[in-house]
């Protein structure tokens, strides 16, 4: 889909411009044009070319996606790829929407695949304001881009917002959801900084002042741009490092918890083998005194099973033994 956003020709703007004038009206270098391409067909496509006369190898990266933000330079024009970020309808995840820009004297085309709402916010404030347009086809760029910079940073306090619920919720009720939700953020997070970091070599070849399609005064801009893309990315590394630690902490907690439970895991079986143990001994001296055998027709007499205290002493010998046992154990925290 075609949109014009701005197109002044002889001092007068319209919002509609026919595509088979377009290569003659850019031709006229005091005609200013934005051309916004959404989601383009191959027929539209084609005006890139047909039009334009852009040069393949930039129509070629702007037909690709996944492109690294960056800008080059094809004599008169400069191609620019540029990330609109912005959350999802959850809230909970970074949608990237990949922005191609072709930049000459008098005009700007814009080519991507999905809605970017700061093009039309732009858009908007130019015709509110059509002195601004004079300022050459520069301005425009720089309105476009710092939109779109300044829209990184309410990303940016959202995702810092999510991680500080998520610090909260780690060390109040740390399970296993918080660790999930703890390498999600991460990915979002390298995500964001994978597409806003490289912005910083194309804002800083922006501010160059020996750009002819930026022009001096605009260039002073562009300085304001990198900085803010900077900032950006400062942010993004320093939520980077605080769900770092968040991370440790979880693994630290949920090693302790298992060194807390392989603990108590020990202090029972020690309790349980002490009381074995003690069994055991009892049941030694029970089962000795309990064999079937006659002790007068054995060469071994066992005096103790005809005395007359015999079963008495047996018993008390199984205290005594159980006693001593459960003492030493229990001054040894066993029991």
């Amino acid at each position: 889909m075609i949109h014009t956003m701005v197109c002044q020709q002889n001092g007068q703007t319209s919002k509609q411009v026919n595509p088979a004038e377009i290569g003659a009206l850019v031709t006229e270098r005091r005609n200013i044009l934005w051309l916004d391409l959404e989601k383009p067909t191959p027929d539209e496509r084609r005006i890139l070319t047909d039009q334009f006369h852009f040069h393949p190898l930039a129509v070629e990266d702007a037909t690709n996606k996944n492109q690294r933000p960056k800008i080059d330079n094809y004599g008169d024009v400069y191609f620019l790829v540029f990330y609109d970020v912005d959350y999802g309808d959850d809230g909970q995840r970074i949608d990237e929407h990949e922005l191609h820009v072709f930049l000459g004297k008098n005009y700007l085309v814009t080519v991507h695949d999905e809605p970017i709402a700061e093009i039309a916010e732009v858009a908007g404030r130019f015709h509110r304001d059509l002195s601004q347009i004079d300022r050459g086809v520069g301005v425009l760029l720089y309105a476009l881009l710092d939109t779109i910079v300044d829209h990184y940073f309410t990303v940016a306090d959202r995702v810092g917002e999510h991680v500080a619920d998520m610090e909260t919720s780690v060390f109040n009720d740390p399970s296993q959801e918080s660790l999930e939700e703890i390498f999600k953020l991460r990915r979002e997070l390298l995500d964001l900084r994978r597409a806003v970091a490289p912005e910083r070599d194309v804002a800083s070849a922006l501010a160059r002042r020996d750009l002819p399609v930026v022009g001096e005064a605009t260039a002073l801009y562009f300085q304001d741009l990198h900085d803010h893309v900077i900032r950006v990315t400062d942010q993004i590394d320093s939520y980077r490092e605080l769900l770092s630690g968040v991370l440790e902490v979880y693994l630290t907690m949920g090693a302790s918890r298992q060194a807390e439970a392989s603990n108590e895991l020990n202090k029972t079986v020690r309790t349980l083998t002490s009381w074995s143990i003690i069994l055991m001994s009892v049941t030694f001296i029970a089962g000795i005194y309990g064999m079937n055998f006659d002790p007068g027709a054995s060469p071994w007499n066992m005096p103790e099973l005809n005395a007359t205290f015999g079963y008495p002493g047996a018993l008390l010998a199984m205290l005594l033994v159980g006693s001593t046992l459960a003492t030493l154990f229990k001054r040894r925290g066993w029991l």
